[in-house]
């Protein structure tokens, strides 16, 4: 009588598991590292466009300038950003990094 193999050994599949959780765990960190790098970037573009309504209420407004967002909201930009951004930092014109919010959410801080 002949024997006929059928199937993977034992073997065959831990090398197969292992490889599966090697890749998993480097697309993971890669994954990470996007996402972190998308976040700065948005933060940055949001100051530029909050650096740039400062700009258009100074020129327009006799070189003064705004008492907060509240004065740039709805002429030079369309929504209130102080939900992510600290008006007294951000006037000051500070460098811009972000923050994990304890809910999750990503705040802006300069």
């Amino acid at each position: 009588m002949k024997k006929q193999d059928k199937g993977f050994t034992l073997v065959e599949l831990l090398i197969v598991i292992v490889i599966l959780g090697i890749l998993a765990t480097v697309t993971v960190f890669a994954v990470r590292g996007i996402t972190d790098r998308g976040q700065q970037n948005a933060c940055d573009v949001e100051a530029r466009a909050i650096q740039t309504a400062i700009e258009a209420y100074f020129v327009e407004n006799d070189q003064n300038d705004p008492g907060g967002f509240g004065d740039l909201v709805p002429a030079y930009i369309t929504e209130d950003p102080s939900a992510r951004w600290d008006a007294t930092a951000i006037f000051a014109r500070t460098p811009v990094s972000i923050d994990a919010a304890a809910d999750g959410l990503t705040t802006c801080a300069p």
